[in-house]
């Protein structure tokens, strides 16, 4: 299957901003960085969500439902492994509402019923304070908007009006103190980046988000390592998101999938995936 360029540069967009969030997070937020608090926490998570329910749907074209299981099952499995050094991991929360969500889901027909329902989930959601609970609710409208595509035409005025409601929310939380205004400002501000990232199309955030997995887990290991409130913010984010830019460009430049995604695909199929490129591929 073709790959769409445009998810992957998304993809690696949150790669980018999940692991400035996650190492603001273990650095105790810092005094001073309100910025990241302001324009950054709480954007990423749903871009991420969003996309895996737009994966799921291009998984399922291609494979049965019992793949997709057990692609789920190995997810969670690695989610395992990963929170015995990172208890903040978001990999068993995916896989887990994968399989009591997006699986049921996968048997009805998507479109507008679906996505009605993810919108209902999402609201669910944030009125109960967000976190993992807007994650259902971000895969079934993930799922829809992969059927329906809705044109670029939809891109910029799908911006403006996110970004609006982002910075009016963003305003309003401190003065009413209510956390269910926050959690819309980020939801909001996720999909201003979205349509944003969409409408710009920046091509070499691609690697990254082609190597998500690879990079998120990675990254997590660099936050663990350099520790809370040894090394300023910036600099840990930077030095890794760069290393994992080179790294993925020159790992893509000789194999098709990154070292985890190879590995989740090959264990989700439970035999030898092919992944070094030849020169046909290049």
């Amino acid at each position: 299957m073709t790959r769409i360029r445009e998810l992957d540069a998304l993809r690696g967009f949150a790669v980018c901003g999940i692991m400035l969030v996650n190492t603001w997070q273990h650095h105790e937020g810092p005094k001073g960085e309100w910025w990241v608090e302001t324009f950054f926490q709480g954007r990423f998570y749903p871009i991420f969500s969003l996309l895996f329910g737009i994966s799921f749907v291009l998984v399922l074209r291609g494979a049965s439902r019992w793949v997709l299981l057990r692609r789920l099952l190995w997810l969670l499995l690695f989610g395992l492994v990963q929170h015995t050094w990172y208890p903040g991991e978001v990999l068993t929360d995916y896989a887990l509402f994968g399989l009591g969500v997006l699986l049921p889901a996968s048997f009805l027909s998507a479109g507008w019923p679906i996505l009605v329902l993810g919108v209902a989930a999402l609201g669910w959601g944030t009125w109960m304070g967000g976190g993992i609970l807007i994650i259902p609710g971000l895969f079934l409208i993930g799922m829809t908007l992969m059927e329906l595509r809705p044109g670029r035409r939809w891109l910029l005025p799908g911006f403006v009006v996110s970004a609006a409601v982002s910075a009016v929310s963003t305003w309003l939380y401190p003065i009413t103190g209510q956390w269910w205004i926050y959690v819309v400002a980020g939801v909001a501000g996720a999909a201003a980046y979205s349509t944003a990232i969409f409408y710009l199309r920046p091509r070499w955030l691609e690697p990254l988000g082609r190597m998500a997995l690879t990079n998120y887990v990675t990254g997590t290991v660099v936050i663990v390592l350099t520790g809370p409130a040894r090394w300023p913010v910036l600099a840990v984010t930077g030095v890794t998101l760069l290393a994992q830019l080179l790294f993925s460009w020159w790992w893509l430049s000789r194999f098709r999938y990154g070292p985890l995604e190879w590995a989740w695909r090959a264990l989700t199929r439970w035999k030898p995936v092919g992944n070094r490129l030849v020169a046909s591929d290049r």
